[in-house]
């Protein structure tokens, strides 16, 4: 078969080698596919310049931030009465159970005499037995079947020993024993001498007293917000806390609260018509994130294909192996992102609306669903602020410097992990701030941000000259080392790595094979090559007026290139 021989028109030397039609296939061949490349990394705009694609995902990135965004705040006022009604309650109990408690008293809520730890614990039975008439709210006891649910009252304490500090000397043996006493809500309800006759607390070797009882009540604010109202089981405990023998019994109350259904309920004047427009609403959202969730996953997919292609091409072609970073630039994180947040939404829908018909009452769970996939999809829409050139070069900073900075807090962490151990040990003692890690490393890290660094030095205990000295040496050097040394490094990787991209971008240098590759393809985003490269749609229903529209534009634009 005779070759035909083509001329090169582009030579810059004035030559014209001759080409065989192999040769032309060949590099014909490498354009489309450096045609394709570039069209796989242009914004949605340039496509549809290209190729007439609708930018659909974005589109549909729009209205998914705004509906969830809608979803986030109804559901966070919703959560909002739990939790306002939770914490009051709290603050109810501890009025009510705890003598002599008030609001904002400084230090710990605690006992000093054995009277009145008597006193106080035959207060909160003689308030547990009067709850009815005492309370301004809608308290009310447990029951199992017809019985009451009684309050529990248990002493811990060493089974035997004997201690003298007289003598400095002690006998103890560690196991821990339990005596626990029930008392019944009654009506009348007799005084509490009556059950504490035989409760007897040595205090020499006594733990802890602990009282436990269940109180029932329901939210009924969330009727004015057309929610139908849920039901609580307040496990309430309080804690006398003797553990350390120092003579301050320390008291604490906490509860454990259970939303459940109400079993019975019947509200009057009030529509349903509100509860179905937000199952409808979050039926949408979820329908929505599903479209979002495929339509990712077909891209991310794509990429992965053109990635396999583009090592096979360069390994066949130029027998070169492709760098990871170049591999890694067909996998879009951005579409990773949108994952991740579509598949929290959903997952989070769903549970909103089993919260919304009261089959589930899993609100911390549903809150830490919705909240992170509402993060991550604002923060997926950077992806679309990075086609603008000003926004660009902050995200390609932010994604060079990454793996840097990831390796400059690696180290940075060994030091500041260092001080947070020294600072426990040293001045855990004599320092409130650092009695534990968790408090030691929030008070440091404050401290790198300039918060609070006065009040630190000025709490530091003298009662030891030496430790003292210590703290100072301690809070200066970390001072010194984390905002004048460590944080400025910090700060200049980051600058630094912007100036470099900065100076890419404007001197044009491409920092990759892959980039430098596709940009040898000088086509425009309207170019006529894009559409030519386009593939037909395979569309079974052929004879619509679309498909034969579609047929006929592919066809002339075929004669218009031969032309």
């Amino acid at each position: 078969m005779e070759e035909t021989n083509y001329t090169s028109v582009n030579d810059p030397n004035g030559n014209a080698p001759f080409w065989t039609e192999s040769q032309h296939l060949e590099r014909e061949e490498e354009e489309r596919f450096r045609r394709k490349l570039k069209y796989f990394f242009m914004n949605p705009c340039e496509k549809y310049r290209a190729r007439g694609r609708k930018p659909w995902k974005l589109l549909l990135q729009i209205i998914k931030v705004a509906i969830i965004t809608c979803q986030l705040v109804l559901f966070g006022l919703s959560n909002q009465m739990v939790v306002t009604f939770k914490e009051e309650n709290l603050m109810t109990f501890r009025h009510l159970f705890l003598k002599d408690f008030a609001d904002g008293s400084t230090g710990t809520y605690a006992v000093y005499r054995q009277t009145d730890m008597y006193d106080y614990i035959g207060h909160v039975i003689e308030q547990f037995g009067n709850i009815k008439n005492i309370s301004v709210g809608n308290h009310a006891y447990e029951k199992t079947g017809l019985k009451y649910t009684p309050l529990v009252l248990c002493q811990q304490f060493y089974a035997n020993g004997s201690i003298s500090p007289g003598n400095e000397s002690f006998d103890i043996d560690t196991e821990v024993a339990f005596e626990c006493v029930e008392v019944y809500p009654m009506t009348p309800f007799r005084n509490h001498n009556g059950y504490l006759a035989n409760f007897t607390l040595d205090f020499k070797r006594l733990l802890a007293v602990n009282i436990s009882f269940t109180l029932k009540a329901i939210n009924l604010q969330t009727v004015q917000h057309h929610e139908l109202p849920d039901c609580y089981d307040f496990d309430i405990m309080i804690t006398f806390n003797n553990m350390a023998h120092s003579g301050r019994i320390k008291v604490d109350l906490d509860h454990d609260v259970e939303i459940k259904e109400c079993r019975d309920w019947n509200v009057q004047g009030a529509s349903p018509r509100s509860l179905v427009y937000i199952l409808l609403f979050d039926t949408l959202i979820i329908l929505t994130c599903l479209t979002s969730l495929t339509l990712c996953v077909r891209s991310v997919v794509s990429g992965v294909k053109l990635q396999l292609e583009y090592v096979s091409y360069f390994a066949t072609r130029h027998c070169k192996t492709v760098p990871w970073s170049d591999r890694m630039e067909f996998i879009n994180g951005w579409y990773i992102l949108i994952l991740v947040s579509d598949f929290l939404t959903i997952i989070g829908s769903i549970i909103k609306i089993e919260i919304q018909v009261k089959n589930v009452t899993s609100y911390d769970v549903c809150s830490i669903l919705l909240g992170t996939g509402t993060m991550l999809v604002w923060i997926g829409v950077l992806r679309y602020m990075g086609y603008f050139r000003k926004y660009n070069i902050l995200i390609i900073t932010l994604r060079a410097a990454f793996p840097n900075v990831i390796r400059f807090l690696c180290c940075a962490a060994m030091i500041y992990l260092g001080y947070c151990f020294c600072g426990w040990i040293v001045l855990g003692p004599y320092h409130e701030k650092f009695r534990n890690l968790n408090t030691v490393s929030e008070c440091l890290f404050s401290l790198i941000n300039g918060d609070d660094m006065f009040p630190t030095f000025k709490d530091m205990q003298q009662k030891s000259y030496l430790v003292w000295l210590y703290s100072r040496l301690y809070l200066y050097t970390f001072v010194s080392l984390f905002i004048y040394m460590i944080l400025s490094l910090f700060i200049t990787l980051i600058t630094d790595t912007y100036d470099t991209i900065k100076h890419l971008q404007e001197d044009g240098v491409t920092d990759s094979e892959l980039h430098a590759f596709m940009a040898e393809c000088k086509d425009a985003p309207n170019s006529i090559h894009f559409r030519l490269d386009k593939k037909p749609d395979t569309c079974l229903l052929c004879c619509l007026p679309q498909c034969r529209s579609d047929s006929d534009d592919r066809a002339s634009l075929q004669s218009t290139s031969a032309a």
